[in-house]
């Protein structure tokens, strides 16, 4: 048991303040009860942090502000791992990803390809929704983040100043990935794209 506690530990160590993980994350140094025991300890004395159920950060401390909160896409990362899920942002928080939105929502919903479910971090609640294969076709990629994002502005609210932060902040790779997720963007959205990417007028 002590090894297994001292092997976790230089992993944590190893992966430098920031990572968050799992008992999953472990299952090579040792079995499931021996880790889970070993981060049961390692929490209590105040090296690793217990962010929901099975999931844990190391965290990162500031001078000013103190203990800092978890990266959404480390968690995200986290989960993937553990769940053998897709998890692809979505709604406000896809918006704000792009620069489309100062609002940092409380209430970050992914879809996803697992089951649906809650997480609470913190002050921030986690949503996972199950959606359809088409929704989950572009998961990873940023494309698939701006159709999300576009969605959930609403066609009567995406204008100049919109179109003008996406043209910008996208590659020319991500421009070209935009085009061949066409086909799985609504009629309305593929519209925009073509704009966006140069190839049309919305």
């Amino acid at each position: 048991m002590q090894s297994v506690a001292k092997n976790i530990l230089e992993m944590i160590h190893g992966h430098g303040r920031g990572w968050v993980f799992t008992p999953a994350s472990f299952k090579a140094i040792g079995s499931r009860s021996a880790v889970e025991s070993a981060l049961r300890r390692h929490k209590n004395n105040g090296t690793i942090r217990q962010l929901a159920r099975g999931l844990y950060d190391y965290p990162r401390t500031d001078p000013q502000l103190g203990v800092l909160a978890p990266s959404m896409d480390l968690i995200t990362g986290a989960l993937e791992e553990r769940d053998a899920v897709r998890l692809q942002p979505s709604g406000a928080y896809a918006a704000n990803l792009l620069g489309l939105s100062d609002q940092v929502p409380m209430k970050v919903v992914f879809l996803t390809d697992g089951l649906t479910r809650k997480l609470q971090v913190g002050n921030r609640q986690i949503l996972l929704k199950r959606t359809t294969p088409r929704n989950m076709a572009t998961a990873g990629r940023v494309s698939g983040t701006v159709i999300q994002a576009l969605r959930w502005l609403g066609q009567q609210h995406i204008d100049n100043r919109v179109m003008s932060i996406l043209m910008k902040r996208l590659s020319a790779k991500d421009k070209v990935q935009l085009l061949k997720d066409i086909p799985y963007a609504p009629i309305w959205i593929a519209q925009f794209i073509r704009t966006i990417a140069g190839k049309g007028q919305s």
